[in-house]
């Protein structure tokens, strides 16, 4: 089950990447919940744990961008995941993983490019108001007619 975290060639990783495992700190403890007769006696909760301010598998503009993107995420450069939904450690080491590449990929990615503001076209204006106009209308014949 341990091995390297590789992510695929996306947006932000024109190459993929490649983390080391050992690169990555994994402990383990008790999980919080219902668990059965094995919950007092299974360490199944994972906490996964990377440097990503000390790691040699991103190159430096990689290292900035994950820094600044993953910045409320981080405490002194590490990123630190917990994984305990499932029973099983091995379930749990899986999911943990799975979310650091979530958080990396997404880190990774470039930014949005920003939006140019535009205004509407007058024909625009016109069948918004159009639409205004109509539905004020259905809305009057639902009145009751006048008493005369």
């Amino acid at each position: 089950m341990t091995g390297d975290v590789v992510l695929r060639p996306g947006r932000g990783i024109p190459n993929g990447l490649v983390i080391p495992d050992a690169e990555l700190v994994e402990r383990f403890s008790r999980s919080s919940g219902p668990g059965g007769q094995s919950v007092n006696t299974t360490d199944s909760r994972v906490e996964l744990r990377w440097d990503v301010g000390a790691s040699t598998a991103v190159t430096e503009p990689q290292r900035e961008r994950l820094l600044e993107r993953l910045a409320p995420r981080l405490v002194d450069g590490v990123l630190s995941i917990a994984a305990s939904e499932h029973r099983s450690q091995l379930q749990n080491r899986t999911a943990a993983r799975a979310r650091l590449v979530h958080y990396v990929s997404e880190g990774l990615e470039p930014p949005a490019p920003s939006r140019r503001a535009s205004r509407p076209s007058r024909a625009a204006k016109a069948r918004r108001v159009d639409a205004k106009r109509r539905r004020g209308d259905v809305k009057a014949n639902r009145r009751r007619p006048p008493m005369d």
